[in-house]
């Protein structure tokens, strides 16, 4: 095994991991020669994840640990080549005092600076201090052969009070800001990655080691369907597979924005290419300030080279688009090799600000914000699919608290037809300070539970903007919308009842939700509460109540069968 340098990576995600890194090695040196006595205090715990480790790696392999600490896990399952990788300096100095006979290499895990492939890997209470887990897991596939094993444990979330109790009174070393994994999140995330599950299992309903009551609670009662949830550590054994091959695609990305004019410039400077080709729709709502123009501005920039359009959600009637582009209001005049004529490109020799209505001020309707909160995020959504022409259909708000560069995590699992339809969470990474208010945090979590028994998939984040599916899944989809009828303004209710009812498999991606650098929330809590209740209501009724009433009868209805939709009236009052 020799060090090499980490890969060249001057891209926005990686000082974002080097800043969150720096923060966790300070973290950890503040404890560092400490560790020792809290491993020491809690050595029931620590002797169980040894347990485990020792279970599945015989010794005499060659085994990789990444996030080491001072080493003890790694020298207990007596590897014959051995070497720990962590970013406090401060631990592997204790490491190598109390291991010599083991190599430490301080290192980021998302950068492992080692050649050559290990029989096992160990990463053992990790995922929840890394800035990008996906990318680890993906990272690691390096170092692995189609033999090699990774050994993952992780705390239960759902001890999180207790833990933070245990800190307090001194029985614990504070372990920091972590991110927030369930079970479901890390199967979810091994999916992504090419990983296959060959165990799973949790441990240590009571975690100190107390007679009579230690051996029956974990080793007996933990067994119970109920109680398996609620150990304290989960460990997984999993093995690489081979990624399987992604389809080449093109995609379309649409950014709904209304009063979003600081943004639209770095939107499309950090836009990533996507698959075979990448079309960019802005869909305006009618804005107040200058973000017509700035779209504008960005069209005739990259005219000839970026395929970048404007639909203008309330049009103009005094200004229609010229009907070579519409229902673009303006275009880059971007032609692939293979557009025909009319395909929605600039007349030769026109200027993009000359597209569409004389003026690049917005049109706004006499009842303007009343108009707007009518049509909604959702419409602006609609239309933007349905102008179209890439093969995937993404959503990015426009306020780019889910950053452009994690777009292509997206794609993937669409191409490789891991997803029918994927959903961004913002609930699995901290937040940045301010970037969602606690009782939005709140309604999160709580539209999550409701929408993942509603839809019987996991549902952990039902309102982030970012969305991604195929163009002709969206197509069934909006054929059949008049099931659940049209009371959806943002848009997220409405895909996801439709993919769930196509039998479209969902899939979350975990983005870091970052705070706004300008501009303000469209989405009003107290407003809006009412609303998104009235959409579980409808969910409820179409894909749960009615569903039952049509198995007692004996005739479930068939997808597509024409329904009509649920009257206003019929609705709860807000």
């Amino acid at each position: 095994m020799t060090s090499v340098p980490p890969p060249a990576d001057t891209d926005f995600r990686r000082g974002h991991r080097v800043r969150v890194a720096q923060r966790t090695a300070a973290w950890f040196d503040r404890y560092a020669t400490g560790r020792p006595a809290w491993r020491a205090r809690n050595h029931f715990y620590y002797a169980e994840i040894e347990r485990l480790a020792r279970q599945t790696i015989p010794p005499g392999a060659r085994v990789l640990e990444l996030g080491c600490g001072v080493g003890d896990l790694l020298a207990a399952v007596q590897p014959s080549f051995g070497v720990g990788l962590d970013v406090s300096e401060g631990m592997l100095r204790q490491a190598r005092l109390r291991h010599p006979q083991l190599q430490f290499l301080r290192a980021d895990a998302h950068e492992p600076p080692v050649r050559g492939t290990f029989d096992y890997v160990i990463c053992s209470d990790l995922l929840g201090h890394l800035e990008d887990i996906q990318l680890v897991l993906e990272v690691l596939h390096r170092v692995c052969t189609p033999q090699t094993r990774i050994v993952i444990t992780y705390w239960n979330f759902a001890w999180q009070v207790a833990l933070t109790a245990a800190e307090r009174l001194g029985l614990k070393m504070p372990q920091g800001a972590q991110n927030w994994l369930g079970m479901a999140d890390v199967d979810n995330v091994l999916l992504l990655t090419d990983y296959a599950t060959l165990a799973r299992d949790t441990r240590l309903l009571l975690p100190r080691p107390v007679p009579v009551l230690g051996p029956l609670f974990n080793q007996w009662l933990i067994r119970l369907p109920f109680l398996r949830l609620m150990g304290l550590t989960t460990h997984w054994v999993v093995q690489p597979q081979q990624p399987p091959r992604a389809e080449a695609l093109s995609c379309s990305v649409i950014v709904p924005c209304r009063n979003e004019e600081d943004n639209i410039a770095a939107c499309l400077d950090r836009m990533p290419d996507l698959g075979t080709h990448t079309e960019v729709i802005f869909v305006d709502g009618a804005s107040t300030d200058r973000t017509r123009e700035r779209i504008l501005e960005q069209i005739e920039r990259y005219r000839g080279r970026r395929d970048i359009k404007l639909i203008d959600q309330v049009p103009d009637p005094n200004g229609p688009a010229p009907p070579e582009i519409a229902p673009f209001a303006a275009t880059t005049g971007w032609r692939p090799a293979e557009s025909a004529p009319g395909s929605g490109v600039l007349p030769s020799g026109q200027s993009a600000l000359s597209i569409g209505r004389p003026s690049p001020t917005a049109h706004v309707p006499a009842d303007g914000e009343v108009r707007m909160l009518r049509l909604g995020k959702g419409d602006a959504v609609r239309k933007g699919f349905a102008a179209a022409g890439g093969d995937v259909l993404f959503i990015l708000d426009s306020d780019l608290t889910v950053p452009p560069e994690e777009l292509p995590k997206f794609l993937t699992p669409i191409a490789t037809r891991k997803a029918g339809f994927v959903n961004g969470t913002r609930l699995v990474y901290p937040m940045e300070d301010e970037a969602m208010m606690f009782h939005r945090l709140l309604g999160n979590k709580f539209f999550s539970v409701l929408f993942t028994w509603l839809l019987g998939q996991t549902i952990k984040d039902t309102l982030c903007g970012t969305k991604v599916m195929r163009k002709r899944d969206y197509d069934r989809l909006a054929a059949n919308r008049g099931y659940f009828g049209d009371f959806d303004p943002f848009g997220d209710f409405d895909l996801l009842f439709g993919a769930a009812r196509l039998g479209l498999r969902i899939v979350e991606v975990p983005v870091r939700y970052r705070a706004r650098t300008s501009g303000y929330s469209k989405v009003r809590v107290v407003e809006h509460a009412p609303l998104l209740f009235k959409m579980s209501f409808v969910g409820f009724r179409r894909l749960k109540l009615q569903p039952w009433l049509e198995r007692l009868r004996g005739n479930p209805p068939a997808l597509g069968a024409p329904v009509a939709p649920i009257p206003r009236d019929a609705l709860p009052a807000a």
